[in-house]
């Protein structure tokens, strides 16, 4: 069976996993990276193709005679033509709750770092404490979570733990999900999008991207915000119409903004929310823990696994 990797350095950019394992399930061949115009010939004798990133469309998908399954090395497979996939007879598959407690993490130290300026405080220590006239100092006011209301729109597997982890810090949590009559938890209060927005001290955003939220996060909706609010999205960039949070970042209308997803990835230059103020941009990170990226490599060989046995799991096709 042959094996084509078209992204492997998404899951490998530190080298710190042995990749070799998946050479145990066939001819394997890994690429770092491939540009659109590379994955035909790169792959056009792969039974399977595993991405991350790298869209397949219906006119690569047709152009694959050999082609009987893609592994999406990834929870979303947006970047798959399903329908094209279907009608040619591709299983596709993707790996799901790999990333759900490091997401979670990184959701909070985008919080902690507006509640204690740790950044701050610590750049350029050397020079400025010892100097320092008091036996402490501080740069800004430091803020407890414990008694905030954090707000989570979405409360999936992320979301829950984004709550459980809120709860945990003696926050009031309020959540929004399309369905609010059933799948809640303890703890945690179910209400309309625009009490959460009015009530939250912090608004966490952990749900899928679709036609009907694409940009949601608006000019309109912010207005709705405490003008001390810090939103955080570690979800899709897409959630955000990035000029209009901006705007609002600049002219205060929201105190802060920590954000690991943008619209575009890598974003262009002249993306207004990377020198907007008070907004912390990371570059899609939280995925990213070591021990997240071996559960999706774990994963990624037991689809795979599954596939070669003729009973494949977590299709999406």
């Amino acid at each position: 069976m042959k094996i084509v990797y078209l992204d492997a350095y998404t899951i490998n950019a530190l080298g710190d996993l042995d990749l070799s394992i998946l050479n145990t399930l066939g001819d394997v061949t890994l690429y770092d990276r491939t540009h659109k115009e590379q994955i035909i010939e790169r792959a056009k004798d792969a039974e399977v193709i595993l991405s991350n990133k790298c869209q397949l469309n219906r006119e690569i998908i047709s152009q694959l005679p050999n082609l009987k399954y893609i592994g999406v090395t990834a929870t979303g497979y947006n970047i798959i033509d399903v329908a094209a996939t279907k009608e040619h007879g591709v299983i596709v598959t993707n790996v799901r709750g790999y990333s759900s407690a490091s997401v979670a993490q990184l959701s909070f130290s985008l919080m902690l770092s507006f509640t204690n300026q740790v950044a701050q405080h610590a750049e350029n220590i050397a020079q400025t404490w010892p100097s320092s006239a008091d036996w402490c100092f501080y740069l800004a006011p430091l803020v407890e979570l414990e008694g905030k209301t954090l707000g989570i729109i979405g409360l999936g597997d992320i979301g829950k733990k984004v709550a459980n982890i809120g709860l945990g810090f003696g926050m009031k949590v309020l959540a929004n999900k399309r369905d609010l009559t059933s799948g809640g938890m303890e703890g945690v209060e179910l209400c309309e999008i625009e009490h959460l927005l009015k009530e939250s001290d912090f608004v966490s955003l952990h749900c899928p991207l679709t036609a009907d939220n694409q940009g949601f996060i608006n000019n309109e909706n912010i207005a709705l915000m405490k003008s001390s609010a810090i939103l955080i999205n570690t979800s899709r960039g897409g959630l955000i119409n990035e000029a209009d949070l901006a705007d609002a970042l600049n002219a205060g209308t929201i105190a802060g903004a920590g954000l690991d997803v943008l619209s575009n990835e890598p974003p262009a230059k002249e993306n207004p929310l990377l020198t907007a103020k008070n907004c912390i941009v990371t570059p899609h990170i939280a995925w990213a823990g070591v021990e997240a990226r071996k559960l999706l490599l774990r994963g990624i060989i037991e689809n795979i696994k599954a596939y070669q046995k003729g009973t494949p799991i977590n299709v999406v096709s």
